[in-house]
C-alpha cells in the first residue's frame, strides 16, 4: 500500500510561484550518489576586486583544526577598518555535505558594513569523508581561535556572536553547547537560521516535506547519514552533533531562531526555542508562514523574505550594540 505525506502548510503564494520554476531545474531531493556532482558547483568566493567594490577586504588564515589537522578561516571586514568592534563567527550551510565558507557572504556583506564588524568564516571539513565529530570540532576550534585572537582582530570580546545557516545553524548550536560545557569562549548571542538540529526523522514537519520544497526529508536523511553513518537515529549520538538531543539548554547566550512553516526543520527549531525558554533562557523565534527552506535566498524580493531579513537585522542590532 502506498503511503502519502501528511497534509502540510501551503507555501506562500509569492514564494510558490518561484518554487515551481526552481523545481523545473533543481530537485528537492539529494541522495548520496548526487553528492559528487553537487560539489562541482563553483565556489562563491569573491575576487579581491569584487570585495573592494562592496567595501570589504579579506584575508585567509590557516589555524589548527580538530585532532591536529589544519583548517582555514577567512577574516572579512570593512576596507581599512581600525579600532575595536563586534565580531561575527560564521558557519556555512550545505547539509553537512556541501558548500564552503564563502557560501553566505552576500547575505552578510551589509551586516558587516553596518556594524563595522569583523566576520570570521570557517572552512570546516565535510561529511561523509570527515564524519562526526570532525565538523563541529573544527567549528569549535575556529571559534576558540577567533576569541583568542580577538585583540589582534579588533573584536570586542563582549560582542562576539556566532551565526550559522541551515546545517551551519546546527553546527553553531553544537559549537555553542561545546563552549558552554568546556568553559570556552563567551558569546553575546547565537543566531541560527533554520538550523538542522535533529537526526531522528520523527517530527511531523519532516514527514510533511517529502518530495517538495527545498531540502526535503530524503535530503535530510542523506545529510545526517553522511555525518553519523549507522549511528543516525540511535542513542549513540551526542548533543554536539545533534543539538535537538540536548535535555539541558540552560546557560546559553541569547538566541535567535527562524524557519519556514513549510520546511523539514520547523518542528525541531520550535522545540529548541521552547527548550531554551523552559531552561530560563532568552530566545526569539520566528516561523514564517508559507516559507520553504532558505526561501529568502531564493526569492529575496518577496514580502515575506523582506520581513524575515528585517527581523534578523533588528535582533542583530540589539545584540551588537555597544
Amino acid at each position: 500500500m502506498t503511503t502519502h505525506p501528511p497534509a502540510r502548510p501551503p507555501f506562500d503564494p509569492e514564494l510558490d510561484a518561484v518554487l515551481e520554476a526552481i523545481g523545473r531545474v533543481m530537485s528537492p531531493t539529494i541522495t548520496p550518489d548526487m553528492i559528487p556532482a553537487a560539489r562541482q558547483e563553483p565556489s562563491r568566493r569573491p575576487t579581491p576586486e569584487t570585495l573592494a567594490a562592496a567595501g570589504l577586504e579579506a584575508r585567509d588564515v590557516v589555524i589548527p583544526g580538530f585532532a591536529g589537522a589544519s583548517i582555514e578561516v577567512s577574516v572579512v571586514q570593512p576596507v581599512g577598518r581600525t579600532g575595536t568592534g563586534p565580531g561575527i563567527f560564521h558557519i556555512h550551510g550545505g547539509g553537512m555535505i556541501l558548500g564552503d565558507r564563502w557560501s553566505d557572504l552576500e547575505t552578510f556583506a551589509e551586516t558587516i558594513l553596518r556594524h563595522d564588524a569583523v566576520f570570521v568564516t570557517v572552512e570546516y571539513r565535510l561529511a561523509p569523508e570527515f564524519p562526526d565529530p570532525v565538523p563541529v570540532e573544527d567549528c569549535y576550534a575556529g571559534l576558540v581561535w577567533t576569541a583568542e585572537n580577538a585583540a589582534e582582530l579588533g573584536i570586542d570580546p563582549d560582542r562576539l556572536l556566532i551565526i550559522g545557516v541551515s546545517a551551519g545553524g546546527g553546527l553553531a548550536a553544537g559549537t555553542t553547547l561545546l563552549a558552554r560545557d568546556r568553559g570556552g569562549p563567551r558569546l553575546c548571542g547565537q543566531m541560527l537560521f533554520y538550523p538542522m538540529l535533529d537526526d531522528r526523522d520523527r517530527t511531523v514537519s519532516t514527514l510533511q516535506i517529502d518530495g517538495v520544497g527545498i531540502w526535503d526529508r530524503t535530503s535530510n536523511i542523506t545529510g545526517w547519514s553522511a555525518l553519523l553513518g549507522d549511528r543516525r537515529g540511535t542513542d549513540d549520538v551526542s548533543i554536539y552533533a545533534a543539538p535537538a538531543r540536548a535535555t539541558d539548554l540552560s546557560g546559553l547566550p541569547p538566541t535567535f531562531i527562524d524557519c519556514g512553516s513549510a520546511e523539514v526543520f520547523r518542528d525541531e527549531d520550535v522545540a529548541y526555542a521552547s527548550g531554551i525558554w523552559a531552561a530560563g533562557g532568552q530566545a526569539e523565534l520566528h516561523v514564517w508562514p508559507g516559507g520553504f527552506h532558505a526561501f529568502e535566498g531564493f526569492v529575496p524580493g518577496a514580502r515575506l523574505s523582506q520581513e524575515m531579513i528585517a527581523a534578523r537585522a533588528n535582533w542583530l542590532a540589539r545584540m551588537l550594540a555597544p
